[in-house]
């Protein structure tokens, strides 16, 4: 069950990763995951063995998220993107109240809330200016270096929680193309991507490390901001008929599965 639920946990940051509107960080985050992802990250030689059969489940399920997922990604989005959403927020809000026991862990200050405002509001920011912004700029040069980059801007929306790294490749006209590089395995495509995302994945995830080992609670609360702002973004609205009636149970599901994955992850 171990092996299943860091496979499960995987599987979801991986589509987080390449799905429009969502954020793999914040869902590691959700997952309970985040922080020892980055402290691993940061000192990948401290624990490596135990580490390594650690996350070996939820790097394997994070892999098929992103190839699996790449390839019906668009066709889904277009045509059941409220219920992706739906199931997305039921997944997210289950495990809220794990995510606040874990940032309360070394005990809670009220100037802790003022990282969390600030975080939330840039997250909200960020989304009106996506939602202002996609496509502005349809058509981009794809060299080695700009490739490098577009796997930079993925590792920081996997690292910094409420970013959506597939709207910022969206609004840079750049998406399609990495999509489908990642779709077909191409080596061109991903090598330079790879290359790019595991330098800035590293980078960060030294300084997200730094900061919880410095500012725990501040730093916590400031990535509990991100997360909630997150769902807000991604919440699709409410109507009523057979299509939200559907959008309700998976929300339901994602709901009931996110807090089993808690269950496991304690």
């Amino acid at each position: 069950m171990s092996f299943l639920s860091g496979f499960i946990k995987g599987l979801f940051i991986g589509i987080g990763a390449v799905a429009p509107g969502l954020s793999g960080g914040a869902l590691a985050v959700i997952f309970g995951l985040y922080e020892r992802i980055t402290d691993a990250i940061a000192d990948v030689f401290k624990n490596f063995r135990r580490n390594a059969l650690f996350f070996f489940p939820v790097v394997l399920g994070g892999g098929v998220g992103v190839l699996a997922f790449s390839r019906i990604m668009e066709y889904v989005f277009l045509n059941y993107e409220v219920q992706v959403k739906y199931l997305f927020v039921g997944l997210m809000i289950g495990t809220l109240p794990s995510v606040f026991r874990q940032a309360n862990r070394k005990g809670f200050k009220k100037k802790y809330i003022l990282p969390c405002i600030i975080a939330f509001s840039m997250t909200l920011l960020f989304i009106i200016l996506e939602n202002g912004s996609i496509n502005i700029i349809p058509e981009v040069n794809h060299g080695l270096l700009q490739l490098a980059t577009y796997g930079a801007i993925i590792g920081i929306g996997t690292i910094v929680p409420g970013i959506s790294a597939s709207f910022v490749l969206m609004y840079i006209g750049a998406y399609q193309i990495v999509l489908e590089g990642i779709a077909r395995i191409d080596p061109a495509v991903l090598i330079p991507v790879g290359i790019g995302f595991l330098a800035s994945i590293i980078v960060f995830a030294k300084l997200v490390s730094f900061l919880f080992k410095r500012f725990y609670g501040y730093t916590y609360y400031a990535v509990l901001g991100f997360v909630i702002g997150s769902i807000i973004a991604i919440f699709p609205g409410i109507a009523f008929n057979v299509k939200y009636l559907i959008s309700l149970m998976l929300f339901v599901s994602g709901f009931y599965l996110s807090l089993t994955l808690s269950s496991y992850a304690k």
